[in-house]
C-alpha cells in the first residue's frame, strides 16, 4: 500500500503547481501488457538488442530485424491504455498537467487521448524512409518481406534504433518543458537511460519539485523530493481520487 501521507503531499503540490510535467518509462506500459526492456523478464532477456534494434541490423540482417519489429507490433496490437494512461489524458484536459515526456514508443498515451506528448525515442505508430523522409503508418511493416518506400529504399520503424541520435526537436521540447516545470513527476522509469534521464535533474536544478513513482528504487531516489513505491496505474488512480475530492 502507498503511504497516504505521501500521496496527499503530492496532491497538494499538484494543486500549487502552475506547470506540471509527467515523465514516463517502461513501468507505465507493463500494466497494459507490454514487456519492458531491462528487467529479468523483459523483452531483451533472450536477445541482444544491439544485434536486433540497430541500424546495422536493419541493413545487414533485415529478415530478423523486421521479424523482431513485427513481433513488437503484434504485441502492441494486443495492448490497450490502462486507467493510468486515461487519467493522464484527463489531467491534460483539465490543465492539471501541461506535458508528458515519454521514453515509451508504444503510442499508448496518444491512444488514451493525450495530445501534448514528447516521444524521446520515437514511435512504433510510424515507419519512415531514411532517404526521402516520407512517413508511413506502421501497418506497412506488418506484411512479409522487407518493406520499402515508393522511392525503393527500405523503411525504418519510427523508433530510435541503437546507433541513431535522439530526435533534436523532441530533445529541445523536453528540455524546454523541464525548465518550465514547477513540479516534475517521474512514473515507471528506472532513470538509467541517458540522455533521457537528464530531464528530471534539469527540472530539479531549475527549481522544480521532483517526484518519483516507481516499483523499484532508482538511481535518483535520493535526489527526489518525494518517492512513492507502487505500480504506475494504481498510484495514479489513488492520486486522481484524492484530487477529485480536493479540487
Amino acid at each position: 500500500m502507498q503511504d497516504t501521507g505521501k500521496l496527499k503531499k503530492l496532491v497538494d503540490w499538484m494543486r500549487e503547481s502552475t506547470h506540471t510535467v509527467i515523465f514516463t518509462g517502461a513501468g507505465m506500459s507493463t500494466e497494459a501488457g507490454l514487456p519492458d526492456f531491462r528487467s529479468k523478464t523483459g523483452l531483451w532477456k533472450a536477445k541482444d538488442p544491439r544485434k536486433l534494434a540497430s541500424i546495422e541490423a536493419m541493413y545487414k540482417n533485415p529478415e530478423e530485424f523486421y521479424e523482431f519489429y513485427r513481433m513488437r507490433l503484434a504485441t502492441l496490437g494486443e495492448a490497450n491504455p490502462h486507467q493510468g494512461h486515461k487519467i493522464l489524458a484527463d489531467w491534460e484536459k483539465r490543465r492539471i498537467i501541461q506535458a508528458i515526456i515519454t521514453q515509451n514508443v508504444d503510442g499508448l498515451h496518444h491512444r488514451a487521448g493525450s495530445n501534448r506528448v514528447i516521444e524521446l525515442h520515437g514511435t512504433l505508430r510510424e515507419a519512415l524512409c531514411l532517404k526521402c523522409k516520407k512517413v508511413y503508418g506502421s501497418q506497412v511493416l506488418e506484411g512479409g518481406g522487407i518493406p520499402r518506400c515508393e522511392c525503393g529504399n527500405m523503411l525504418k520503424p519510427g523508433v530510435i534504433l541503437f546507433g541513431e541520435m535522439l530526435p533534436q526537436d523532441a530533445l529541445y521540447q523536453a528540455d524546454l518543458e523541464s525548465r518550465r516545470s514547477h513540479l516534475f513527476i517521474v512514473i515507471g522509469s528506472s532513470l538509467e537511460v541517458s540522455p533521457a534521464n537528464y530531464f528530471p535533474l534539469q527540472a530539479r536544478d531549475t527549481g522544480a519539485k521532483l517526484v518519483i513513482i516507481n516499483m523499484e528504487t532508482t538511481i535518483m531516489d535520493e535526489q527526489a523530493d518525494l518517492v512513492v513505491r507502487g505500480k504506475a496505474g494504481e498510484v495514479l488512480v489513488k492520486v486522481d481520487d484524492l484530487l477529485k475530492n480536493n479540487l
